[in-house]
């Protein structure tokens, strides 16, 4: 991405919010900036504060020529990436692999899918777009009151 570039739009950043028991509130990061955070008493407040950060931070990197990340959601990926395994742990995977009549790569792509579905299920987590709506939404009522 240019230095130069426009993007005060930081929705399309990767963005989380989980609870840190250790501070007692929400905590907010973004993946494209991991030396950013922002804790508050709410999800929304959390990433509220995040949003005006991270838009703050791109208006200074601009603002002093310098490199704005792009957001993860706007780069290309292939589709491929190597992992290295132990001999055991390989051998492990293509026996059970044989057995469930796939290929490796099959078998290993069907556990990570399985495994990121029941991730993002139980920690409850929604979309950075529903968050995004709901905090325009409470902008927009304040606005008009």
């Amino acid at each position: 991405m240019s230095s130069t570039a426009d993007r005060s739009d930081v929705s399309h950043y990767s963005y989380r919010v989980s609870w840190s028991a250790e501070d007692g509130e929400y905590v907010a990061t973004c993946a494209e900036f991991p030396s950013l955070s922002w804790l508050a008493e709410s999800q929304v407040e959390a990433l509220e504060g995040m949003l005006v950060l991270v838009r703050d931070v791109v208006a200074d990197l601009v603002g002093q020529g310098e490199q704005v990340p792009q957001p993860l959601a706007e780069r290309s990926y292939s589709g491929k990436f190597n992992v290295r395994v132990g001999e055991s742990l390989h051998r492990e995977l293509a026996i059970r692999a044989a057995e469930d009549g796939m290929s490796l790569n099959q078998y290993i792509l069907r556990k990570l899918a399985a495994a990121d579905g029941e991730a993002l299920s139980f920690a409850g987590l929604r979309t950075t777009e529903h968050v995004i709506a709901a905090i325009e939404s409470r902008s927009d009522k304040a606005r008009t009151a």
